[in-house]
């Protein structure tokens, strides 16, 4: 039994070994504007509109990273109410226009 205990071990040993042993695969988001690009196509995704809010309020003067609008839903509400209106950033501040329709059902 202590033999078939060790062998376990050892074959765990070696698995992990292995695992830490390998290169990550890149893993990073590309973004172009409020588009995630995916297999070579732009797909539309918070984490991305995000970003190009805070590209956006940059340009007009507000200093703001990505990681704030994406981590505190004041600060995204507060760049929206500012620049919302901008053509580039409408799909991600839509909730948080004014003038936008509500539907209430």
């Amino acid at each position: 039994m202590l033999a078939g205990a060790r062998a376990l071990l050892l074959l765990g040993m070696a698995l992990t070994a292995g695992f830490v042993g390998a290169d990550p695969a890149d893993a990073k988001i590309v973004c172009r504007g409020a588009f995630q690009i995916v297999n070579g196509q732009p797909i539309a995704t918070p984490y991305c509109e995000d970003s190009n809010l805070a590209q956006v309020a940059r340009e007009y003067g507000i200093a703001v990273t990505a990681r704030q609008v994406r981590q505190s839903p004041s600060v995204k509400a507060r760049v929206c109410r500012l620049i919302g209106h901008d053509n580039r950033v409408q799909s991600a501040c839509i909730q948080y226009r004014p003038d936008t329709p509500r539907r209430w059902f």
